[in-house]
């Protein structure tokens, strides 16, 4: 099969709560004199805690939760503030504007895809009682599938529902991951129509714990859905029917997924962020260090941002490429933060 290239967040096919009184962190974060590099040999990156400068008053509420890239570069970041739920910026970091009022307090994740020449955003809410929601670039409400809709399609519910995210098939199709409720991964196609239902709790291979991120893996010429088994600290891969097909372990809490050329990068909540080659050998785990790790992960350092050091993450939730190779990384943290990871 002809391979198929995927950047996350930006998908081609063919066919703004607690802690809201915040101001966003580059009102408050100092840069440093000299440049502090992660990675090695050819994955080396500069590091911008902070990045994004938007007015004053703006504010990510309890934490960042998403991003995604448009072709035309423009970075979306979903958070848990008021009175929206996306803040959008230049490639330069400049405020463009604040959208996606129908999740006001609970963004999530955000996915992005161009459709016959137009792109889309898929967003999923981070709450029970809203629903996932396609949307135009403008904001305007294309479509919105909650529990109600889901459990008549699949049967699955009533029952526990909490959106996570969402990603794409190379045929036009889609996949919905209710990722903190249920354990499903709700699958359908280019004319929206319902296929089948993925997962379900559990250990077992086919089964997940926290299905919290997913995306299509195509690097080897045939499309697969990876998924961020995150409770079960592994990834798993099906085929495009909902195949099982393997699991990788050696994860720690993997929260989400982007592929850009044969690197598949997966942001991990316990402090690092791991690029895979091709062949889903480690190559770096960028910012990994055990001592630090210890104490990010402690009570209560997700909101003690004078205790945090730069060139160390605290819980990365989700990140993504931009067209250069650079990485823009959003962590579940009090009052949000946004990294950018310059490609030296």
């Amino acid at each position: 099969m002809k391979s198929i290239t995927m950047k996350r967040r930006t998908f081609l096919t063919t066919t703004t709560a607690a802690a809201a009184t915040l101001a966003l962190p580059n009102l408050i974060t100092a840069k440093t004199k000299k440049a502090i590099v992660l990675g090695k040999g050819k994955f080396q990156y500069t590091v911008e805690h902070g990045w994004g400068d938007a007015p004053k008053g703006l504010s990510y509420g309890n934490a960042t939760h998403g991003v995604a890239v448009d072709k035309a570069g423009l970075i979306y970041i979903t958070h848990q503030g008021r009175p929206n739920s996306i803040i959008v910026f230049e490639p330069s970091g400049k405020f463009v504007k604040s959208m996606g009022k129908v999740h006001a307090g609970s963004g999530h994740g955000i996915d992005i895809r161009e459709e016959n020449g137009t792109e889309h955003i898929y967003l999923s809410p981070s709450n029970a009682r809203m629903s996932f929601t396609k949307m135009t670039m403008d904001g305007e409400v294309v479509w919105q599938k909650g529990q109600k809709l889901l459990g008549e399609l699949s049967g699955k519910y009533p029952g526990r529902y909490r959106p996570t995210n969402a990603s794409f098939s190379p045929d036009g199709g889609y996949f919905l991951g209710d990722g903190y409720g249920g354990g499903y991964i709700h699958q359908f196609d280019k004319k929206d129509r319902y296929v089948r239902t993925l997962g379900g709790g559990g250990t077992a291979d086919g089964k997940f714990r926290t299905p919290h991120g997913q995306w299509l893996d195509a690097r080897d010429g045939t499309p697969k859905l990876a998924v961020c088994d995150r409770a079960n600290k592994r990834l798993q891969w099906f085929d495009m029917n909902g195949k099982h097909l393997r699991t990788q372990g050696g994860f720690l809490f993997p929260a989400d997924i982007d592929i850009q050329g044969d690197i598949m990068m997966v942001p991990d909540l316990h402090a690092r962020i791991t690029l895979l080659d091709k062949n889903n050998k480690v190559i770096t785990h960028l910012g990994d260090n055990e001592q630090w790790r210890a104490k990010a992960l402690s009570a209560g350092f997700r909101g003690k941002r004078a205790q945090w050091q730069d060139g160390r993450f605290i819980h990365p939730h989700d990140a993504c490429f931009d067209k250069a190779g650079n990485i823009f990384c959003v962590e579940w943290v009090i009052g949000g933060r946004v990294t950018k990871l310059t490609k030296v």
